[in-house]
């Protein structure tokens, strides 16, 4: 059994849904180590999430930021931990929603995603500044 873990910090992205999956597998090259496993990865905050999704037309990450923004909308009016801004709590809220890990299958050491799949951040503050990710793999 294989074991590789490290911690990486992505560079600020604005709000929005970003393509990570190049960042992932160029500062983790070890999961190429594994030839069946597991990669998991885990975001260390709370108001930023994780995704698999459409890796190819830009449109899907606009449609997700429109349908959850408007699902979780800032000008709720019952929110009362507003303190760090009006994109605090829903920011919270979407990340629960969406997720703080995900789990891709490795298979001949590389990541085992669908032809269309790539890893999102998915970034829900207006200045959510660098985000810390915990990437596992193990495997044999």
């Amino acid at each position: 059994m294989k074991l590789f873990q490290k911690e990486i910090k992505l560079k600020s992205y604005p709000r929005g849904y970003h393509l990570i999956t190049d960042v992932i597998e160029n500062q983790f090259p070890e999961f190429k180590q594994v030839h069946q496993g597991v990669l998991q990865i885990f975001i260390k905050h709370t108001s930023a999430g994780l995704t698999i999704n459409e890796n190819a037309d830009p449109t899907v990450r606009k449609d997700f930021e429109t349908f959850v923004d408007e699902l979780v909308p800032e000008s709720y009016p019952r929110f009362i931990h507003t303190y760090e801004g009006p994109d605090d709590m829903p920011a919270h809220l979407k990340s629960s929603f969406l997720g703080n890990s995900l789990q891709i299958p490795i298979t001949g050491g590389k990541l085992n995603l669908g032809i269309w799949q790539g890893i999102y951040l998915c970034e829900f503050r207006d200045f959510g500044g660098s985000r810390g990710l915990v990437l596992t793999a193990f495997g044999v």
